[in-house]
């Protein structure tokens, strides 16, 4: 019997950045779209190629990935998000692990980012892994986390690494690193704050100032240009409204329309 692969494609919005990813795996044997009730075409497109559309309510990443997988059907799968694109030479890896009987539980695959122009070599963001994106149905399993979700690898064998990129475009325009840099530090705050992390405007200038000098100098992004200091400002910012949402949350002051004033 011949082992066939399902691909996830989790999205909201994403009907500019969709297409290029569908037709990247178009060759799949079963393509599932985790859309959020998308209000633009994307659901639309995603129907185009005959994918299987299922919505899912956001509640963060982890359950979403989790109820993605859930809704593949096949024994391997390969999770794509919308900004990135499967390489030929990818595929091709792809197919000769599932038919192998050799083949690991989990793999993980680098991505290779394009940014302003170029492709970016270094701020850690080449050879730049996520969570495995290849695995068995039933290895892989996310915590309910709103953002960079945590995973459990639930097997004997340790995880490979394929030796094919995919690439990814994460930001089409500077207007969506800031749209990004807002969401993600809303969502990162929120699990910041059920796990009663400590705050403190300070601890948040630290941790941004931190963050930044990582990706800018220890990690060389000051080496891709102008393309490199705007992805470590914007890691700046984005840890440092993490920390200072947190902040006002557990203060009580994160909406200012109920302030009281004083009298003078």
């Amino acid at each position: 019997m011949m082992t066939k692969l399902s691909v996830y494609i989790i999205a909201f919005n994403e009907e500019e950045k969709i297409r290029q990813a569908l037709l990247s795996v178009e060759w799949a044997d079963e393509i599932v779209v985790a859309d959020s009730f998308s209000t633009d075409n994307t659901s639309a497109i995603a129907k185009e190629f005959g994918a299987k559309v299922v919505q899912i309510p956001f509640n963060g990443f982890g359950e979403l990935r989790n109820k993605a997988i859930d809704a593949c059907s096949h024994e391997w799968i390969f999770s794509l998000d919308s900004d990135e694109r499967c390489t030929n030479q990818a595929r091709e890896e792809i197919q000769k692990i599932i038919h192998s009987k050799d083949s690991l539980d989990a793999y993980y695959v680098p991505r290779r980012n394009y940014f302003m122009g170029k492709w970016i070599r270094h701020a850690g963001f080449f050879p730049d892994y996520r969570q495995p994106q290849l695995f068995k149905k039933g290895v892989l399993k996310f915590k309910n986390d709103a953002v960079h979700e945590r995973y459990e690898v639930i097997s004997d064998k340790k995880c490979g690494y394929f030796n094919a990129h995919i690439f990814q475009v994460p930001f089409k325009n500077l207007e969506e690193v800031i749209h990004k840099t807002n969401r993600y530090s809303t969502l990162g705050a929120q699990k910041l704050f059920e796990t009663r992390q400590p705050s403190g405007m300070f601890k948040a200038l630290l941790h941004g100032l931190w963050a930044a000098f990582t990706l800018y100098f220890l990690k060389l992004g000051f080496l891709d240009g102008w393309p490199g200091f705007i992805i470590a400002f914007g890691n700046f910012e984005g840890t440092f409204y993490k920390y200072a949402k947190l902040y006002l949350k557990q203060k009580g002051l994160d909406s200012f329309l109920d302030t009281k004033f004083p009298d003078n």
